[in-house]
């Protein structure tokens, strides 16, 4: 497809810088109008991914959600996909690893999350999403810049280098503060587990309440420095015609 992302990227470099003044509202239509159905929210319905959710209701109403289900997500997470199917009137596309758990411990040993978490983020993640991700021109995410070091640099609209699409990114400068603000002024509902010092949810196996005083990503992947499933660790984009260098 190399004469189609050669075009995807020009749509990039026309919009790129000037998405950054655009509230998340008007990237998310730029996103519906530009791609149609061949754009979709990508969720774990974290705060974040609530907010955008709900800011997407009041855009279009019949956009695309998915998730990637690592079959070892929290009773509270299920929950929260069930009460998000009613309130916005969606289907909630679910995407799962080739091994179902069963498969996978057969295949790679017991608890493989805690032997080589980066290989069971590649089985349960990576892998299901970059499978999504090939029959999509673009993915909509909640990232925000503050959340980890891989995610400073991102742009509100970019060139996915890892997944070889476009990228979307409407609150990639919104801070946390901003993020509850809106969760509590518009009544958005959320994963239970916030409410018991989860900040960031992700799998049962490897994510902990985080103690006081403690970086908000430190519940996720304890023990190690791992901060990122490798979802978000990308190439920065660089090389598109119109984008500075």
């Amino acid at each position: 497809m190399p004469d189609q992302n050669k075009q995807e990227k020009a749509k990039i470099a026309d919009a790129q810088s000037n998405a950054e003044s655009w509230n998340p509202q008007r990237v998310l239509s730029w996103a519906f109008e530009t791609f149609g159905n061949e754009v979709a929210i990508s969720s774990a319905f974290g705060a974040e991914g609530m907010v955008l959710i709900d800011i997407a209701s009041r855009a279009r109403k019949d956009f695309r959600v998915f998730t990637v289900d690592t079959e070892f997500l929290f009773p509270e997470t299920y929950s929260l996909i069930d009460r998000i199917e009613q309130k916005y009137e969606i289907k909630i596309e679910r995407v799962f690893s080739l091994h179902s758990p069963e498969e996978q411990e057969r295949i790679h040993g017991a608890a493989l999350w805690a032997r080589d978490s980066d290989q069971c983020c590649d089985l349960r993640k990576v892998e299901p999403l970059r499978r999504k991700l090939s029959t999509l021109r673009a993915w909509i995410t909640s990232i925000r810049r503050d959340q980890t070091a891989f995610r400073k640099g991102a742009s509100k609209i970019e060139w996915d280098e890892k997944f070889d699409l476009v990228k979307v990114n409407p609150i990639a400068d919104w801070s946390s503060k901003q993020v509850w603000r809106y969760l509590v002024e518009h009544d958005v509902p959320y994963n239970s587990l916030h409410d018991q010092n989860y900040p960031s949810i992700g799998c049962t196996h490897c994510t902990r309440a985080v103690r006081p005083g403690e970086d908000p990503r430190a519940g996720r992947w304890p023990g190690t420095s791992k901060t990122e499933c490798g979802l978000h660790v990308i190439e920065r984009l660089s090389s598109l015609p119109g984008a500075d260098t």
